[in-house]
């Protein structure tokens, strides 16, 4: 064993990587999410047992004794990290415009890095970390939930020409606190029709999946076709 670190050592570091990774981890859990507990856990012991390999290898000047090959003992903690990039990419799932996984992936990352500070000795720094993550995860949840966000929807509209115009639609989408984020206007001379192609946002504290304002739009003479598609939520502008 090299003098720079003993087995007491070694066994503390631990102990902290794997609090450090049930405290992260038990708050994905209870929510419910893919990669809670246990994966989280694994992940920051294996971040700790990397840093901690480094410490053992590094006593050595990067190279062993018996050998002419020179080590770079800090590309086990880089590959790591790297690593674990891959499988927070596989917890990120896109269901046609909604992204979900994003902060399970990131407290992921989050974890190999807490647990890179505590393998590799910075026990302060990896202690403190884990505290703030968790607040992050937990209480912050709270804030999130009160920051107002947008609800996302995709509007079209086809009906006989002259009975409702790209102004009279953009007025009666503002009267009803929608916010355009595009509009899309076709005439049709053959056919004697226009469609409107639209992408609104509306406040989620309002969080019907179907506006109040399709039932208006149906009422509309000349009305030849009315689709409604709701995506998701977005930040609030």
């Amino acid at each position: 064993m090299a003098a720079g670190i003993h087995w007491q050592t070694i066994a503390f570091r631990l102990v902290l990587s794997v609090v450090a990774g049930s405290l992260l981890g038990s708050e994905r859990s209870k929510t419910g999410h893919t990669a809670g507990l246990r994966t989280t856990l694994l992940v920051t012991l294996a971040a700790a047992i990397s840093m901690i390999q480094t410490n053992l290898l590094i006593q050595m000047n990067g190279k062993p004794h018996d050998s002419y090959v020179v080590m770079d003992p800090m590309r086990l903690p880089l590959g790591i990290l790297t690593g674990v990039g891959f499988i927070g990419a596989g917890v990120i799932i896109r269901k046609d415009e909604m992204v979900i996984g994003i902060t399970t992936a990131a407290t992921m990352w989050f974890a190999t890095v807490v647990g890179l500070c505590l393998g590799g000795g910075q026990v302060i720094l990896g202690s403190v970390s884990t505290a703030i993550g968790f607040v992050v995860l937990w209480g912050f949840r709270r804030v999130e939930q009160k920051i107002e966000s947008r609800h996302i929807g995709e509007l079209k509209v086809t009906i006989a020409e002259n009975h409702l115009s790209a102004q009279e639609l953009r007025g009666r989408l503002e009267a009803a606190k929608f916010h355009i984020k595009a509009l899309c206007f076709t005439h049709s001379l053959s056919e004697h029709r226009n469609k409107f192609d639209c992408e609104v946002r509306w406040p989620s504290s309002r969080n019907a999946d179907i506006p109040d304002l399709l039932t208006e739009l149906e009422q509309l003479p000349g009305l030849i076709e009315l689709e409604w598609k709701s995506i998701g939520t977005g930040p609030s502008e």
